[in-house]
C-alpha cells in the first residue's frame, strides 16, 4: 500500500473532512440518534477518496480525491460536456474532433469505434481526405521503422516512424519521463530528452534515447555555460542514447530561449543540467559553440566523431528562408551532412511562452517541412538526410499527411502526453499540474503510476501504427514511406478541390543547382551565405 501523503494541501481537504466526520458521527451515534445517516455518508466518502488515492488508474482522482468525481459525472451529463473536457485547446476551441479522446482509447486499450459516420464537414474549406485505393490492399503486420545514418555514420539507428518528440525534465515530472521512457523501451521507440539533459529518469528503464542539446548545453557544459567536450563524451558513452539532435529553434518559441528561476532549480536538476543550485539556469536564444553556417557544419561533424560514429542532427522551426538556404550551403561546401533534420512547427506546443510567439511567430510545420524538403531536393542532397516531423501530430492521418509531404518519420509530443493523462489544464507553468505531468511538485507527481501510465505510452503507439498500416492499405500501398502528395485532396473553395500535388509546388532534383524559377527559392539562395548566417546583399 502506498503512503498517504495528505498534509494540509487543500485539495485533500474534503477527503480529510470525510475522515474526521466519519469518527465524529460515529461517536456522536452512540450519545445522541439520528446520527446514522451522516455517518453513512461520511464513511461512504472516506471509502471513496481512499479508493481514489489508492488506485493507479486515475491521476486527477489520487490528487483530486472525491473533488474529481465532479468532473466525471459532468462528462457522463452529456457529450457536449464530455467535449468541453476532452476536446478543448488552449483558447477554449475544440482540439480538433475527439482526438484526445481517440489517444485515452488507444492507450487504454478500449474501443476507439464510433457509430454514425464523420463529424466534420466534408464541404467546408480546407476539408482533406486520403484518396483510397478500389484495390485495396491487407494492412502491414511488420513494425514501420527507417534507418537514419548517412554514410559518415558508423553506428545507424533504425527508429520507429512514429516517436515521441522533445519534452524536457524539469517542464515534465521525474515520473511523467519514467513512464514516457518506460513506454518507449515496451513498444520499441525513441524518446527524445528536449534541451533539459539525459537524467537519471531518462537512465532508468533503458528506453532509447534521442539526446537534444540546445543552446544551455545542458550535461555537457562548462560552468561558463559553454559547450564541453568533455561532458558530452562522458554522457554519449550511455548506449541508451542512440542519436544527438542540437537544438537551433522550437516551433512554440522559436528564437526566444528561456529561463527556468532559481527557485526552482532543484537538487536533481542541478546535477541534470550541470548549472548550480541558487542561480536563475539560462537558455540563450542562439548557440555559443558556432556562429556560422560553416561553423556549425563543424560542429556538427565535432559531435559525431565524439559520440563514434552516432547520427547526429539538428531541429528547427523554419525561419528566414536564406538562413537554412545557408546552412544547405555549408553542407555542399564542407562536405559534412547532418544525418537528419526534425522540422518543428509554430503549432508546436510548450510549457509557457508569450502569446505572441504561440500565434505569430515561425513557419507552421506543413509550411517548414515542404521548404525543408524542396530545399534538399532541389539541391540533390535529399537521399544523404532523413526528416522528421513535429508539430501537433497526434493520428494516424496527420502521420500520413506529413509523410507524403517529404517527412520519413514523425513525432509527438502532444500525444503521449495525452497518454500518460495529461488533460490540458493550461497549468504547466504555475507548478499545480492535476496530474501530475507538468510538475515537480514531489505529491502532485506521486498521482501518476508509471507502470500503468507506460503501458498506456506503449499501447498509444501500437495503435495508431496499426490504424495507420490500415489506412495505408485502404490506398493501394504496403509502407507509409510511398505516400505522394497525390493521395491527398482538399477542399479549396466550395466548388473546387485539388490533390496536394497541385496545391503545392515540388522541386526537380538539382532544380536550385540549374537555376530554379521558383520565387520561394531564387532570392533565397542568392542572399544566403555558407560563412554568415546574415542575408547577403
Amino acid at each position: 500500500m502506498e503512503t498517504l501523503r495528505l498534509g494540509l494541501l487543500p485539495r485533500y481537504w474534503t477527503y480529510a473532512g470525510s475522515l474526521l466526520g466519519t469518527v465524529l458521527f460515529l461517536l456522536l451515534s452512540f450519545v445522541y440518534t439520528g446520527f446514522a445517516i451522516p455517518f453513512a455518508i461520511a464513511l461512504g466518502l472516506a471509502i471513496l477518496g481512499t479508493h481514489d488515492v489508492l488506485q493507479t488508474r486515475h491521476s486527477i482522482l489520487r490528487n483530486y480525491p472525491i473533488l474529481a468525481h465532479v468532473r466525471f459525472m459532468l462528462e457522463a451529463i452529456r457529450p457536449e460536456m464530455r467535449q468541453y473536457f476532452l476536446e478543448s485547446d488552449t483558447d477554449g476551441k475544440p482540439f480538433s474532433r475527439d482526438k484526445r479522446a481517440v489517444v485515452y482509447q488507444r492507450a487504454k486499450h478500449q474501443l476507439d469505434k464510433r457509430p454514425f459516420g464523420s463529424q466534420l464537414d466534408p464541404y467546408e474549406d480546407r476539408f482533406e481526405w486520403l484518396n483510397h485505393s478500389i484495390v485495396a490492399k491487407e494492412p502491414n503486420k511488420e513494425p514501420f521503422r527507417v534507418t537514419i545514418g548517412g554514410p559518415d555514420c558508423t553506428r545507424p539507428y533504425s527508429a520507429s516512424i512514429f516517436n515521441i518528440s522533445a519534452m524536457s525534465f524539469g517542464a515534465l515530472s521525474a515520473n511523467a519521463i519514467r513512464a514516457l521512457n518506460k513506454g518507449a523501451r515496451l513498444g520499441g521507440f525513441f524518446h527524445d530528452t528536449g534541451e533539459g539533459g539525459f537524467s537519471p529518469y531518462h537512465r532508468e528503464f533503458g528506453g532509447d534515447v534521442v539526446w537534444e542539446i540546445g543552446s544551455g548545453y545542458f550535461g555537457c557544459r562548462n560552468p561558463d555555460g559553454t559547450f564541453s567536450a568533455e561532458r558530452f563524451r562522458e554522457t554519449v558513452a550511455s548506449d541508451q542514447i542512440r542519436m544527438i539532435e542540437i537544438k537551433l529553434s522550437q516551433g512554440a518559441k522559436p528564437g526566444h530561449g528561456g529561463v527556468l528561476p532559481a527557485a526552482k532549480v532543484s537538487k536533481e536538476i542541478s546535477i541534470t543540467r550541470g548549472v548550480p543550485m541558487g542561480q536563475d539556469c539560462v537558455s540563450p536564444p542562439r548557440h555559443s559553440a558556432f556562429a556560422t553556417p560553416l561553423e556549425m557544419m563543424a560542429f556538427v561533424k565535432q559531435l559525431r566523431e565524439l559520440s563514434d560514429g552516432r547520427p547526429v542532427g539538428f531541429k528547427l522551426c523554419v525561419g528566414h528562408p536564406w538562413e537554412f538556404l545557408a546552412i544547405c550551403k555549408a553542407m555542399i561546401e564542407t562536405g559534412i551532412y547532418p544525418d537528419f533534420i526534425v522540422v518543428d512547427g509554430t503549432e508546436g506546443g510548450t510549457g509557457a511562452s508569450p502569446p505572441e510567439f504561440l500565434d505569430h511567430v515561425g513557419s507552421p510545420m506543413r509550411e517548414g517541412l515542404l521548404f525543408v524538403h524542396n530545399a534538399l531536393v532541389g539541391l540533390n542532397i535529399r537521399d544523404r538526410v532523413k526528416l522528421g516531423a513535429a508539430g501537433k501530430i497526434v493520428s494516424a492521418f496527420d502521420i500520413a499527411r506529413a509523410m507524403a509531404l517529404g517527412a520519413d518519420w514523425c513525432n509527438s509530443a502532444r500525444g503521449f502526453m495525452f497518454a500518460i493523462g495529461c488533460i490540458q489544464s493550461q497549468s504547466c507553468h504555475t507548478d499545480r499540474c492535476p496530474v501530475g505531468v507538468a510538475t515537480q511538485d514531489p505529491v502532485r507527481q506521486e498521482a501518476l503510476h508509471v507502470p500503468d501510465k507506460a503501458e498506456r505510452v506503449a499501447n498509444f503507439h501500437k495503435s495508431t501504427l496499426t490504424v495507420l498500416s490500415e489506412v495505408v492499405a485502404a490506398a493501394g500501398l504496403s509502407h507509409p514511406d510511398q505516400l505522394r502528395a497525390h493521395h491527398l485532396s482538399q477542399r479549396i473553395a466550395p466548388n473546387k478541390v485539388k490533390t496536394f500535388d497541385r496545391i503545392y509546388r515540388f522541386q526537380e532534383p538539382g532544380e536550385i543547382l540549374r537555376g530554379t524559377n521558383d520565387p520561394r527559392y531564387v532570392d533565397p539562395w542568392k542572399m544566403a551565405r555558407a560563412d554568415s548566417f546574415e542575408a547577403a546583399r
